[in-house]
């Protein structure tokens, strides 16, 4: 049963349960020559640099309520990005009573919600096969509050932000807080499945794995693209520039490709 705003506990003190939120997100793309690899290497340094990295996790920021006390980013040589946000609790306006509803967050809104001690991290890491020609893109971002809100909530924003195809998500919720006559309290929301934050829309686009252990608050949601159309991983050129049994190859190598990351072992 869900808690009503009037229902809800009345805590002994702050909300200090700790929620975190993991998301990996993976783009692969087949590049047949050193030029082609280096060529895409260069565009994802571009495409997710850490000064639009900062703007994404800003906007993460505003969607969850959160004011920032400090920023961290680094570009890397040869290749990559991190970013890291220190923040705290924002001023607070009023808690919306969809804290606690399992629906897709905003895109971005303006949520004001209680926060504290909190951070919001990137870090991408852009990389190729040695010999197979595939080039694969994961960007992992971690959003860790303290406080009512869940940073669930952010999730649609962020799948929004990135092209992926194969994420990985990750919820837990750690600690406790107290109500008023000192009664511990593990987790302070109903919560079956991180599906319940996806849209719908994006959720007919995925094959989706839920591994969960609920009696430690303890979610995993494993997410693969269902279409596979091969000009969408060819870089700087279309299909019909390669005879039948080419795409066939590479079609496989691919699909290969993502099948290991989905089930995290490899195949061959």
């Amino acid at each position: 049963m869900r808690l009503t705003p009037e229902q809800r506990f009345t805590l002994h003190g702050f909300n200090n349960l700790t929620k975190s939120l993991s998301f990996n997100m993976y783009d692969v793309c087949y590049t047949k020559t050193k030029e082609e690899r280096e060529a895409y290497i260069t565009y994802i340094d571009e495409q997710y640099n850490s000064e639009r990295l900062t703007k994404i996790l800003n906007h993460v920021s505003d969607i969850i309520g959160a004011h920032v006390l400090n920023t961290a980013k680094q570009d890397y040589v040869p290749q990559g990005a991190s970013v890291t946000l220190l923040v705290s609790e924002g001023p607070i306006v009023e808690v919306p009573n969809e804290s606690y509803d399992e629906s897709p967050g905003p895109l971005p809104s303006n949520v004001v919600l209680q926060l504290d001690k909190s951070h919001i991290t990137v870090h991408t890491y852009p990389e190729y096969h040695p010999e197979e020609g595939i080039s694969t893109f994961r960007a992992d971002i971690d959003v860790s509050t303290c406080g009512e809100i869940s940073p669930l909530k952010a999730l649609n924003y962020l799948i929004h932000s990135f092209d992926t195809d194969i994420m990985t998500i990750d919820y837990r919720v750690r600690g406790f807080t107290r109500d008023i006559n000192g009664h511990k309290l593990f987790i302070d929301h109903d919560i079956n499945s991180i599906q319940n934050y996806i849209p719908k829309e994006i959720i007919q686009q995925y094959d989706m794995i839920d591994v969960n252990v609920y009696q430690e608050n303890i979610f995993h949601t494993k997410c693969k693209l269902r279409e596979f159309d091969l000009n969408n991983y060819l870089f700087g050129y279309t299909k019909d520039k390669l005879d039948p049994i080419e795409q066939r190859e590479i079609a496989q190598q691919l699909k290969e490709e993502m099948d290991e990351i989905f089930y995290g072992k490899n195949i061959k």
